[in-house]
């Protein structure tokens, strides 16, 4: 019978590229993680990491091997689960990587609720707006904002909801310089842009109907609130998220032009490790996001 430890190790080494990265987060010494591993092979009599002192490879076996080492902890951690009475209460800390935007807009009341509802679970969340790997760096879910579909990449992906994108304007901009009534109107207008549109805006009408809208340049800014701020203070017209500006509107900060128009939709999907998305926490988590997400 093989060593349950020696299983987890391993998984571990591999999840995290390695056992430098693997000891760093798990607080093992990395003198260990080698030994359990070596262990471990020689209990099975077949190696299962290539490793020098500059690569570290996964034999062919190796990764079938730790496929069925993974189902294995999964089903591991789901008895102690049960046994510890997670499944009726979630516990544990369940880690979330975001976005900035994404954070401040879509988690940060769903986590309170959380906390509310479940006292014993722990939650880290990690905005940032760099790439993160979540299997690498041990992340349990990632919310992701997005226009195009995300590339295939092992992981789960759970779509959660789609968020019109509006184009928006102050009351005194459009008094003073008056509402577009078509897309080719807006070459007269103002544009407050991200780097990555260039400029142009690819609207869909509620009859089907597609243009493109080519405003003047008057800012450009990869931060979606700086936009908003702008177009509050009568700078241009804007494409923003209707969850970033419905307040505004609501209030009357800011009006929809081209009202019959939308700038395309914004997705959000939840990204989760197969291994780790199926823990009774990290499901728990999960479900309550994506119900309130959807609600918007």
């Amino acid at each position: 019978m093989l060593n349950l430890n020696d299983l987890y190790y391993f998984v571990q080494v591999v999840d995290h590229g390695g056992f430098a990265s693997a000891s760093r987060v798990i607080g093992a010494p990395k003198s260990t993680l080698a030994k359990r591993v070596a262990a471990l092979e020689s209990d099975i009599g077949v190696r299962l990491i290539q490793r020098t002192s500059r690569r570290f490879t996964v034999t062919e076996v190796g990764q079938d091997f730790y496929r069925h080492a993974s189902a294995m902890l999964i089903e591991a951690e789901a008895a102690e689960s049960i046994v510890k009475g997670r499944l009726a209460e979630p516990s544990g800390i369940v880690r979330i990587t975001a976005s900035i935007p994404t954070a401040q807009h879509s988690l940060a009341e769903p986590l309170l609720e959380l906390a509310r509802t479940y006292p014993k679970l722990r939650i880290a969340l990690h905005a940032t707006d760099r790439f993160v790997d979540l299997v690498q760096e041990g992340f349990d879910i990632a919310v992701r904002d997005h226009f195009a579909p995300l590339p295939d990449s092992g992981l789960v992906q759970r779509r959660v909801h789609s968020d019109p994108v509006y184009l928006v304007a102050s009351p005194t901009y459009v008094e003073c310089r008056g509402a577009p009534q078509n897309p080719g109107d807006l070459t007269n207008h103002d544009g407050l842009v991200t780097y990555s549109s260039s400029g142009v805006w690819l609207l869909g009408s509620e009859t089907g109907e597609k243009a493109e809208g080519r405003p003047v340049p008057r800012m450009a800014a990869d931060e979606s609130s700086v936009l908003l701020r702008a177009a509050r203070a009568g700078f241009g017209i804007a494409c923003l998220p209707r969850k970033l500006c419905l307040a505004d509107l609501s209030s009357g900060t800011l009006v929809k032009v081209l009202s019959d128009w939308t700038a395309g939709h914004v997705i959000t999907t939840l990204l989760m490790p197969h291994r780790r998305g199926q823990l009774p926490s990290v499901r728990a988590v999960a479900d309550l996001l994506a119900d309130r997400i959807h609600r918007g």
